[in-house]
């Protein structure tokens, strides 16, 4: 670990020394803003980092231990404005430039925000340092007075219904007495019960129909507080005034393009606006969302007309979209050895196959793996089948609010071909899924069936299996009868985000504790396995989570930083002495380790296991890292420079010291460690991204001397190609 820590040190050292002065571009009468320092005076308590988003100027970000290297590519150029220039200058990152008039606006933002959030006559004086052409701005904040509110006196119109709703939900007014007063927190408050408001029936009710007073001279050191409900609103003056009264729907009209063919009672079903009820703004969000969930309308419009009388008619507005079409992904690589890979994909989906917002869709794939003048091959065929329903059976719509749940079924059928072995998989699931506000999507399948037939076993690799009980027990015919689910947050849940965001992915599969329960009804075979038709259940745990970020900067957001951190692991126990083969995981290819091809890494120290004649390295464990500097070169091609590290391990011993090599152990990890870096090419089409990558592997666990030196990165097994479409992660 020592040596690894030493070689980056000295690369960063390299990159250092070659890195021009950051202020090098600058003009004579030009400085570069190197920092800001925002110190509270007065309360220890507050914290100075809040008021960073009011800063006017702000320094350029820094990377790695305050160096930024964008802004040192910047610094290269060589100032005649041709070629190299233009590139270093789009690829790098101009410096801030201080300018004393951002800094005093960044006061005024200062005072005005201490001031929304009721701290009164706040004070912030600068401190100006000079060294060489960097400067440091700091503002050293004082903050003012705040008053704790001493009562609360509420003023409300006498005729009507609304008197009373109102008085009604003052229990859950978010300004109390004894809080502290402030101007953001009666703005909150008036959002808050406004809502609250509408949702009782009051239709154009809305905040500017508060007025708030607080008197702060009868006592100094607090503030009573005066909340009036007008019946007009701040733009508007007394002689406008109209009755605040609570409205009631009348038609609800729904209109969609004649040639849509879809039942009325679903979209009935799915509105929660009906005539005769109350107005509730509730009930106009949960149908605005229900009819965009059923993925078939482009846009979902709902206007509210108010008659001379307490009703309000409701207008739905459906515009189609796209109900049905057909998407092609390929993926496909090669490395220094003449293995090629690829995967080809084809889908076809339709959004309403049925008439009532059903989703159909089916794939279709294939995995080759071959060499050139070499008659070994490896194929894979598979074929798969989904039906989501907007439902959640067998339950009523009415037990849900907003977007209901939408009710799957799955079944594909794989079959795999390889000169050690064929295999046949038959899988179904039953579950759920759905999404909370377009950032957290979820999974859940209380059913997963796995049926796994191998057949024409090779005798040498049979034999082979022999001295490792558990890589044997992976590969045999099994029976996997368990539930799983699948959690995924997300900040920009675009296909290709514009701006900085963070995802996580959970994923959790457990199988076998149910039959478990009937062992006793079960046959054994001869290791002690109880069998279902035959063949033995699999009874084991599995998780996986995936941490990422994408720092989204530059000119245009033309650069990005991509992060990912991934690591899983599974356990088999009970009737299983190893997880399925299928439920192992691997390392490597377009979308992992791009240095190695897929499969082509570990297990841990682990040699190649050349009981297989095209690579298939798995594992019970996995760990990965992957950081992607991406950005634009011309046209819409862009480029991109990487390095991933990681790889899998196994969790069990066999007792064989060379098949231990593979488990996982604290005094070995820095040297299981795969890592490689590369360069990459992206053609960004917007709706479509090409890939081409190429990684150049660094540290190789497999061999003896485990650094790769940069003059064996293009010999024999030094790199890998990849293409593919999409970002990697």
């Amino acid at each position: 670990m020592k040596k690894l820590l030493s070689r980056i040190y000295l690369v960063a050292m390299a990159i250092l020394a070659v890195s021009c002065s950051t202020t090098r571009v600058l003009q004579e009468d030009q400085y570069r803003l190197s920092r800001n320092k925002i110190k509270i005076v007065n309360d220890k308590e507050f914290s100075p980092n809040s008021l960073t988003p009011y800063l006017k100027q702000k320094p350029n970000p820094s990377i790695v231990s305050g160096w930024n290297p964008f802004l040192s590519i910047y610094n290269w150029s060589n100032g005649k404005g041709k070629a190299w220039d233009k590139f270093v200058q789009k690829v790098g990152q101009a410096p801030v430039i201080y300018d004393a008039d951002l800094v005093g606006s960044s006061v005024d933002n200062i005072l005005n925000h201490l001031e929304y959030q009721g701290y009164y006559g706040s004070d912030v004086e600068t401190e100006i340092k000079v060294k060489g052409k960097k400067v440091k701005v700091s503002y050293n904040v004082t903050l003012g007075k705040r008053y704790p509110v001493s009562s609360i006196e509420y003023v409300l119109p006498e005729r009507g219904e609304f008197k009373e709703a109102f008085l009604q939900d003052t229990s859950h007014m978010s300004v109390k007495v004894g809080d502290y007063l402030s101007e953001a927190s009666l703005e909150a408050e008036s959002e808050r019960s406004s809502t609250a408001m509408r949702n009782k029936g009051f239709f154009d009710f809305n905040k500017n129909h508060y007025f708030f007073e607080a008197d702060t001279l009868t006592d100094p050191s607090k503030a009573a507080l005066r909340l009036a409900v007008n019946e007009y609103t701040r733009n508007e003056n007394p002689r406008d005034a109209t009755p605040v009264r609570r409205y009631y729907i009348d038609i609800v009209d729904i209109s969609y393009p004649e040639n849509l063919k879809i039942r009325q009672k679903v979209l009935r079903d799915l509105t929660t606006i009906a005539p005769g009820q109350v107005y509730s703004e509730d009930a106009v969000n949960n149908t605005y969302s229900r009819l965009s969930a059923l993925k078939i309308f482009s846009t979902v419009n709902i206007g509210m007309t108010p008659k001379d009388t307490n009703l309000v008619d409701c207008t739905i507005t459906l515009n189609q979209s796209k109900l049905q079409g057909v998407k092609v992904n390929l993926e496909a690589s090669s490395n220094s050895s003449g293995l090629f890979g690829i995967s080809p994909q084809l889908s076809y989906y339709h959004k309403n196959i049925f008439r009532g917002g059903e989703t159909l869709n089916l794939s279709f794939m294939g995995n080759f793996q071959f060499k050139f003048k070499d008659a070994v091959r490896s194929n894979e065929f598979g074929v798969a089948g989904g039906l989501s329903f907007p439902k959640f059976f067998p339950l009523p719509y009415s037990l849900f609010k907003g977007a209901v749940p939408r009710t799957d079924i799955n079944v594909s059928y794989n079959y795999q071909n390889r000169p050690e072995y064929t295999r046949n998989i038959i899988s179904t699931s039953y579950g759920y899924s759905g999404n909370v506000r377009n950032r957290f999507f979820y999974q859940a399948y209380p059913l997963q069936l796995n049926i796994v037939k191998l057949f024409d076993l090779d005798s040498e690799f049979y034999e082979s299996l022999a001295d490792d009980p558990f890589l044997k027990n992976a590969y045999q015919n099994h029976f996997d009868l368990g539930s799983g689910m699948s959690l995924y947050y997300t900040t920009d849940a675009e296909s290709i985000p514009t701006s900085t965001f963070f995802y996580t992915r959970f994923q959790f599969d457990i199988a076998g504790n149910m039959l478990s329960g009937f062992n006793r009804l079960m046959s054994q075979n001869s290791e002690g396995a109880r069998m279902i038709w035959n063949t033995p259940y699999s009874q084991f745990v599995r998780g996986e989570i995936t941490l990422g970020k994408t720092w989204v900067f530059g000119r245009n957001s033309g650069q990005s930083i991509a992060t990912r951190l991934l690591a899983g692991a599974g356990y088999a126990y009970g009737n299983s002495t190893a997880l399925p083969f299928e439920k192992h995981f691997y390392a490597g290819g377009s979308n992992s380790l791009r240095g190695w091809q897929a499969r082509t890494i570990g297990p841990g120290l682990s040699q190649m296991d050349h009981s297989f004649v095209i690579p298939n390295q798995t594992g019970d464990m996995k760990l990965e890292a992957n950081v992607e500097y991406r950005f634009n070169m011309f046209w819409k091609v862009a480029g991109a420079l990487f390095v991933d590290a990681g790889n899998i391990w196994t969790l069990r011993s066999s007792g064989d010291p060379e098949s231990d090599m593979a488990m996982f152990r604290w005094d070995t990890f820095s040297e299981s460690i795969a890592a490689n870096w590369g360069l990459g090419l992206r053609l960004n089409f917007g709706f479509l991204l090409l890939r081409l990558d190429m990684g150049m592997k660094i540290h190789d666990p497999a061999r003896l001397d485990k650094w790769v030196r940069p003059e064996q990165w293009l010999h024999r097994d030094g790199f890998a190609l990849h293409f593919g479409v999409g970002y990697p992660f």
